[in-house]
């Protein structure tokens, strides 16, 4: 780990002029993820801007019966607060299924919406990687790509994204709240992320001197009837090899709309326009979720070692499906 400075900041707009003045800075919030990159070398910032003390840690309703949740509020205290166990339990199933108890009491929802690929050669500073130093190369795609993703990806890069909480947050049609030197700005999560193209290490359309503040969730009435469901290796502490969010609304056994989202597949949290369109107006039948299925991965690009994934997601997906179709 290379010496760095660090900064304990209490207010939003010193700590936004902080990170204005240093353009190699980062946010320190429950680092989860950024100190475990920084020992591994795969990031070296000059100096960690310490935002825990900002008053960011609150849940709470806003106009039109949405909820805004705080970007400091740690993942534990999200998947248990009953606003989202009641009207978004998608989110709780899908905060509490990630890490460990220990991790989530930790991490919080600003630095999940941040969170770093887990691919291997992006966390070995001895491997070629184009997400860590642009132009490298990508040792993943010739390499062993078991955990790669399927969708999104490009020649530059196949690093999937690890988040579950962010899964559902797409699903949810979440909006993101920073703040900068020019104000405040809103962004759907949707628009959060970018494709890789030709540069894999921009990630998302966050600019350095912006400080991501909330995350608001609009008023769903039949988000009531959703799911997360994850496929995994071992049953906890583990990153998904496939995941899906849901949100139905069902008129008796009719769905009238469908919100679905993909975790583990992807090199974002991915949003399955297709398999929504499949679904709607269709009975809630084995039959019309197989379809919303193929739907969903008919543009999956697998690689040498995770071609298995695209019938596991589809798996995964109807699985899911019929899970939130028998909720009371």
């Amino acid at each position: 780990m290379q010496p760095f400075t660090y900064v304990a900041i209490t207010n939003e707009g010193q700590a936004i002029n902080t990170i204005a003045a240093n353009q190699s800075a980062k946010f320190l919030a429950g680092g989860t993820n950024l100190l475990d990159d920084m020992k591994l070398g795969v990031e070296n910032p000059p100096q960690l801007i310490d935002i825990t003390g900002l008053p960011l840690d609150k849940v709470e309703k806003i106009a039109g019966s949405g909820v805004r949740i705080g970007a400091m509020v740690r993942n534990s205290d999200l998947a248990y607060h009953e606003l989202i166990k009641t009207n978004y339990p998608v989110l709780s199933q899908a905060l509490l299924s990630g890490a460990s108890a220990q991790l989530r009491n930790m991490a919080t929802t600003g630095g999940n919406l941040l969170q770093r690929t887990r691919c291997y050669y992006f966390r070995d500073t001895h491997s070629a990687c184009n997400k860590r130093e642009p132009g490298s190369g990508c040792s993943a795609i010739d390499g062993f790509n078991r955990i790669h993703a399927l969708l999104g990806t490009s020649e530059k890069c196949i690093a999937t994204h690890p988040s579950d909480m962010c899964v559902a947050l797409a699903a949810l049609d979440a909006v993101i709240r920073v703040k900068g030197p020019k104000g405040e700005r809103t962004i759907p999560i949707n628009e959060f992320y970018v494709p890789y193209g030709e540069d894999p290490a921009k990630e998302n359309v966050l600019a350095h001197d912006e400080l991501i503040t909330a995350v608001d969730l609009p008023a769903i009435p039949y988000a009531k009837r959703s799911l997360y469901h994850k496929t995994r290796d071992r049953a906890s502490y583990e990153f998904a090899l496939a995941s899906a969010a849901i949100v139905l609304d069902l008129d008796g056994k009719t769905i009238r709309a469908a919100r679905i989202a993909l975790g583990g597949v992807a090199s974002k949290p991915w949003r399955s326009v297709e398999a929504e369109q499949s679904l709607a107006g269709k009975p809630a039948t084995p039959d019309a979720f197989a379809a919303a299925a193929s739907a969903a991965m008919a543009n999956a690009k697998p690689q040498k070692f995770n071609a298995f994934k695209v019938e596991l997601a589809k798996r995964t997906l109807v699985q899911a499906l019929q899970d939130t179709v028998a909720l009371a």
